[in-house]
């Protein structure tokens, strides 16, 4: 069964936990690095939750998804902006990732997630299908990323039917 939960700060460590998972299994699909990441203290974990929304899903009581949301007006009139969002490889095809977004659906309207905007590394094809899967939609042209010199990354929009 999958459970999807916004994360606290009181839960900061679960956080630390999936969010190194992620940049260990697939460093090549974010622009952060585990070694920087790893050596992060309980305050700045707990700074991160303050400033942004932090969902993570669980499969049979094991995290296996996350994802950040943060509020802003964005590019191409996004609401909120999407970061960090990953699947641990033993979960993926069983329905976390859809999780994920119907949570975001349910609560778009209240919390100002009606349009949602991410990034996604332009060679990342199958996290590119997911998107599209979810109805979001390729937007201007790939920018370059500041965090990895030579990497460009498209900007994709979704808005929700509410």
């Amino acid at each position: 069964m999958i459970h999807v939960d916004e994360i606290s700060s009181d839960h900061w460590e679960r956080l630390r936990a999936i969010r190194l998972a992620s940049l260990t299994h697939n460093p090549e699909a974010f622009g952060a690095l585990a070694a920087d990441e790893s050596v992060l203290t309980q305050d700045v974990w707990r700074e991160r939750i303050a400033k942004e929304d932090y969902i993570v899903a669980s499969l049979d009581g094991v995290d296996v998804g996350i994802l950040s949301i943060e509020v802003l007006d964005g590019d191409f009139d996004a609401t909120c902006w999407i970061g960090g969002c990953w699947v641990d490889p033993v979960a993926r095809g069983r329905g976390v990732f859809r999780a994920m977004f119907d949570y975001i659906d349910v609560h778009a309207e209240s919390r100002r997630w009606n349009v949602q905007g991410l990034g996604v590394w332009q060679d990342n094809f199958t996290a590119i299908a997911a998107y599209d899967q979810l109805g979001f939609v390729a937007m201007g042209e790939p920018k370059p990323s500041t965090r990895q010199p030579g990497k460009f990354y498209q900007r994709m929009i979704r808005r929700t039917a509410n």
